[in-house]
C-alpha cells in the first residue's frame, strides 16, 4: 500500500519582506493617487451640488427652478458613474448602481419621478457633499506622510541644495554652505548642527520608517474609502453573489414544490378520471354479451371520462409550459391567457425580438400566477397586461381596479414570483394601497 506524499506547509508570507514591497507595489500607488484625487473631485462635486440645488430651490418661486433639481438628479447620477468608475480603477473595488429600475416611459413624467422617489438618489447626493471633507482629509495624510518620509530619507542628496529655511518636524532646518555643508536645526531654545554623518543616518533611517509605514496608512485610508462608496453609492458584488446564491436556493425548493404539485394534480385528478375511465370500460365488457344497453351507455360515460382527462392534461401542460408559448410567442400566448380570465383584460405586447425561453416562460407564468390572483382577491372588475422590450430587458406589468392591500410575503404566492424571477437576476416591485388599484411590474435580463 503506498501511503500519499505528506502535505507540504505553506509558508506564511515574510512580514519585513512584505514591508520592503509595499512602498513599490502598484497598489500603494494607486489608492495614493485615488486619496489625493479625492480633494479636487471632492471640490467639483461639492461645487455643482451645492450650486444646483441652491439655485433650483431659490427659484422654486417662479416654477423654474423644478426643472432645475430634477435636472441635478441626473448630474448626481453621472458623478455617481464617475465615482464608482474611479473606484474600480484604482482602488480594486466593483460595486454595482444601487439604484431602482426606471419606470416605463409611456409618460414622460414617470422617470423622473421614480428617481426623485428613489432614497439612493438622496443617499448619493449625501457622498457628493461628503466628498469634500473626505478629500481634505485624506489629502493632508497621504501628502504629508509621502513628502515627510521621502524628503528625509534622501535628505542627504539635496541638503547642500537648501536655499534658506525649510520646515521640519515643526523646527527650522537651515543649511549654513561653508567648506563643508551643515543642518542647523533651530528650535524654540537653541539650535542643533547636523554635520556628522551619524546625524545624517538618524534622519535617513526615520525617513525609511515612515516610508515603510506610509503604505498601511494609505491602505488603511483606502479601505475607509471602499467602505463609503459601496454603503452610499453602490452595492458591493459580494452581497450581489448572496443574493443569487439564495435566490438558486429558493429557485430549488420551487423546483421541488412544482414537482410535487405536479404529482398531486396527477394523482388527484388525470389519475383518478383515468382509473374510473378503465373501470367504466371493464363494467362495460362484462355487459357487451348479456346487456348490450348497459354496456353502450357505460362505454358512452367513459368516452365523456376521456375527453375530461385530455381537458385536464391539457390545462396541467398548459400551466407548466403552453404550446403556443412556444410557437407563437408571448403575445399568442397571454391573449390565449386573458380569454380564459373571468374578469376582462387588455393585452398589449410590445416585443420586437422575442426573449430567450427561459424568459419567455418566467412571463407567462408572472402574468399567470398575477390574474389568478386578481380572480381570487383582487374583487376587480378589469386589469391591463402590458409587455415590453426595450434594449436588454423585458417589463412585465400588470394593474387592476381591485381593492388593493396585496403584499410580498415570505411564504406568500408572490414571494415565489419574486424568487422565480430572481432566479434570472430580475426584480419585482409591487405597488397596492389599500383601495387600490394593484400595480406589478417584473423587469428581467434578456440579452441574447
Amino acid at each position: 500500500m503506498t501511503l500519499p506524499p505528506p502535505p507540504v506547509p505553506v509558508r506564511s508570507p515574510n512580514p519585513f519582506a512584505r514591508a520592503l514591497r509595499a512602498p513599490f507595489e502598484l497598489r500603494t500607488w494607486k489608492e495614493t493617487a485615488h486619496l489625493l484625487l479625492n480633494l479636487p473631485v471632492g471640490t467639483a462635486t461639492f461645487t455643482v451640488i451645492v450650486t444646483g440645488f441652491g439655485l433650483g430651490f431659490g427659484m422654486l418661486i417662479t416654477l423654474v427652478g423644478i426643472p432645475i433639481l430634477f435636472a441635478m438628479l441626473y448630474v448626481s447620477r453621472a458623478m455617481g458613474w464617475f465615482e464608482r468608475g474611479r473606484a474600480k480603477l484604482l482602488l480594486d473595488q466593483e460595486v454595482a448602481p444601487p439604484y431602482r429600475p426606471d419606470p416605463e416611459k409611456d409618460r414622460w413624467w414617470r422617470q423622473p419621478l421614480s428617481r426623485a422617489t428613489d432614497p439612493a438618489s438622496w443617499v448619493e447626493i449625501v457622498y457628493h457633499l461628503l466628498l469634500l471633507p473626505i478629500g481634505v482629509f485624506t489629502f493632508t495624510v497621504a501628502f504629508t506622510v509621502w513628502v515627510l518620509g521621502l524628503s528625509l530619507l534622501f535628505l542627504p542628496v539635496y541638503a547642500w541644495a537648501l536655499p534658506g529655511q525649510v520646515h521640519v518636524f515643526d523646527s527650522w532646518v537651515k543649511v549654513s554652505i561653508d567648506a563643508t555643508p551643515k543642518l542647523n536645526v533651530v528650535g524654540g531654545h537653541g539650535g542643533w548642527v547636523i554635520d556628522t554623518p551619524f546625524e545624517y543616518a538618524v534622519l535617513v533611517l526615520i525617513g525609511a520608517v515612515v516610508v515603510l509605514l506610509a503604505p498601511w496608512v494609505i491602505r488603511g485610508l483606502a479601505t475607509a474609502n471602499r467602505y463609503l462608496v459601496r454603503g452610499l453609492i453602490g452595492k458591493d458584488l459580494s452581497e450581489r453573489v448572496q443574493t443569487l446564491t439564495e435566490s438558486r436556493a429558493a429557485v430549488v425548493d420551487l423546483a421541488a414544490e412544482d414537482r410535487r404539485q405536479i404529482e398531486r394534480d396527477l394523482h388527484d385528478g388525470v389519475q383518478q378520471r383515468l382509473v374510473s375511465l378503465a373501470m367504466d370500460l371493464g363494467r362495460a365488457k362484462e355487459k357487451l354479451d348479456t346487456d348490450p344497453e348497459q354496456a353502450k351507455e357505460l362505454v358512452g360515460e367513459a368516452h365523456e371520462e376521456a375527453k375530461r382527462a385530455i381537458t385536464e392534461v391539457r390545462d396541467l401542460a398548459r400551466g407548466i409550459h403552453p404550446a403556443v408559448l412556444t410557437d407563437r410567442g408571448l403575445d399568442a400566448a397571454l391573449s390565449a391567457l386573458a380569454a380564459r380570465a373571468t374578469v376582462p383584460v387588455d393585452v398589449r405586447v410590445e416585443v420586437a425580438e422575442r426573449p430567450p425561453a427561459s424568459v419567455e416562460a418566467a412571463a407567462y407564468y408572472v402574468v399567470s400566477e398575477a390574474l389568478t390572483n386578481v380572480t381570487k382577491h383582487a374583487r376587480a372588475t378589469r386589469a391591463t397586461v402590458t409587455v415590453r422590450r426595450s434594449g436588454d430587458r423585458l417589463t412585465i406589468q400588470v394593474q387592476d381596479d381591485g381593492v388593493g392591500g396585496a403584499s410580498v410575503i415570505d411564504g406568500s404566492g408572490l414571494a415565489g414570483l419574486r424568487d422565480r424571477v430572481g432566479a434570472l437576476d430580475g426584480e419585482l416591485h409591487l405597488l397596492s394601497p389599500q383601495g387600490g388599484p394593484t400595480v406589478l411590474m417584473v423587469e428581467i435580463p434578456c440579452a441574447s
